[in-house]
C-alpha cells in the first residue's frame, strides 16, 4: 500500500535521490554529492513515498506564483516500474491543487526514463534545452 507523509529524514531522502541520479551526474559531469542534495533540498516541501509503511521514494515541490514545480520525484531503483511514480504523480497534482496551484511543471533529463512517465500521465513539453525538457500539466483531483 502507498502513503506519504512529511519527510523527517533529510539525510536518508537525499541518498534515495543520490542513489537514483548518480548515473545522470556522471553523465552530464555534474559535481553534485548526497550533502550537497541535502542542502538543496531543504527550502522544499518534502514527502516520502511509503509502500507498506517503508520510505521507498521522495516528492519535492516548490510552489511560486506559477503554481506548483515539482522539483524532484524518486522511486528507489528495485521499486520502479510498478506504478508507484504515476500514483505518486497523482498525490503531487492533489497537493498543488490543495495549495491553489492549477499547474504542475517539472524538468526532466531528456535521457531519463521517466520522460516517458510523465508523457503518460498527461504532460506536455513546453520548452527544451540541450540536456532537459520542462514539462507542465493541467492539475486535475484525484
Amino acid at each position: 500500500m502507498i502513503s506519504y507523509q512529511p519527510t523527517t529524514d533529510f539525510k536518508a531522502s537525499s541518498q534515495i535521490t543520490y542513489n537514483n541520479m548518480q548515473t545522470y551526474y556522471e553523465h552530464y559531469r555534474v559535481n553534485w554529492e548526497r550533502s550537497k542534495i541535502e542542502e538543496q533540498i531543504q527550502g522544499l516541501q518534502n514527502w516520502d513515498v511509503l509502500i507498506n509503511g517503508e520510505v521507498a521514494g521522495a516528492i519535492r515541490l516548490q510552489f511560486d506564483a506559477e503554481g506548483c514545480y515539482l522539483r524532484d520525484l524518486q522511486v528507489s531503483a528495485e521499486l520502479q516500474g510498478q506504478g508507484i511514480g504515476r500514483e505518486a504523480l497523482a498525490k503531487v497534482e492533489g497537493l498543488a491543487l490543495q495549495s491553489g496551484a492549477d499547474f504542475v511543471r517539472l524538468r526532466v533529463f531528456k535521457i531519463s526514463p521517466a520522460y516517458q512517465l510523465y508523457l503518460r500521465a498527461g504532460y506536455a513539453v513546453d520548452k527544451q534545452e540541450d540536456n532537459f525538457y520542462y514539462m507542465s500539466k493541467l492539475a486535475q483531483p484525484s
